[in-house]
């Protein structure tokens, strides 16, 4: 079945220490353009994610955005000797100022730069890109069901309007025959009211009946329509990506309404027309949001 090119998808898992949320948005596009929004701590696994996203999306503007809280284990130094120096410092300054109590704490000394070293263990960068990535397979699931069921969606609408373009479809063919005959007797009146007494030359009626008969024929826009229509019933079922094919498709569809309106000088057939290429346009719209 069809997906549609929009859609979200969101998972939150902690995996060794790591609290990670992946979502993944998607909009319009006619290509794939795929942007990761991530702490620039983890920029390393940005292309892996990115070859993920290629692997699940064929098409779309897609934001990926990462959030990550770790937990791991840090270590907290203290450099001995500068903590000394600053309450020597500390004290000499004290005396400038004269018999005043006046007592050095940890906590002041803890404010100046490089008395306390936080350090953190190295992270293993193909550990932390498979988990960012294992999280972000759990977003694009979520994100490929919900486009789904959009597409579910869309490819109910378009088989409605290719229904609707095989109806017209029908009524052109039943009414194109209905013209020549009506053509046909137009003609003979009008010369015989011209020429009034002198017979009028039946074969001379029929030559020019054929030749309009040619000059509207629109059994091959007709027989196209129709296998156009059935090609994308066909696509509409299909798993893989179609949205193009059928945007190409489309427009010969509307060149083959195009042409026979165009050929038919028929105010029926002209209004039948009118609705068949209003279908066409609806459903040129709701392909552009197939992947």
């Amino acid at each position: 079945m069809i997906k549609s090119m929009t859609g979200y998808g969101r998972a939150r898992e902690t995996r060794d220490g790591r609290d990670i949320t992946v979502e993944v948005r998607a909009v319009n596009n006619r290509y794939l353009d795929c942007t990761v929004k991530m702490p620039r701590v983890y920029i390393f696994a940005e292309d892996a994610m990115k070859k993920r996203v290629q692997q699940a999306v064929s098409r779309g503007k897609v934001d990926v955005f990462v959030s990550v809280e770790a937990a791991g284990a840090a270590q907290v130094t203290v450099n001995r000797e500068l903590a000394g120096q600053y309450a020597a410092a500390l004290n000499e300054l004290a005396e400038v100022c004269g018999p005043v109590a006046y007592r050095v704490t940890p906590d002041l000394l803890a404010r100046f730069p490089d008395v306390l070293t936080v350090t953190k263990a190295d992270d293993d960068l193909e550990a932390v890109t498979a988990d960012l990535c294992a999280v972000l397979d759990q977003a694009l699931e979520a994100f490929n069901a919900m486009r789904a069921v959009e597409g579910e969606k869309l490819a109910e609408d378009i088989g409605g309007r290719l229904t609707s373009i095989e109806t017209y479809t029908g009524q052109v063919e039943a009414r194109s025959p209905e013209t020549v005959a009506e053509y046909r007797a137009k003609l003979n009146a009008r010369m015989q009211e011209v020429l009034q007494s002198v017979s009028v030359d039946p074969q001379r009626i029929l030559m020019e009946a054929a030749i309009y008969a040619d000059k509207i024929a629109v059994d091959e826009e007709t027989v196209r329509l129709r296998s156009h229509v059935a090609q994308l019933r066909t696509m509409l079922e299909s798993s893989e990506p179609m949205g193009r094919k059928m945007d190409f498709l489309i427009q010969e569809v509307n060149r083959e309404s195009n042409t026979i309106g165009s050929k038919c000088n028929d105010v029926s057939i002209a209004q039948v027309v009118v609705n068949l290429k209003a279908e066409v346009e609806k459903m040129r719209e709701q392909v552009q949001n197939i992947e």
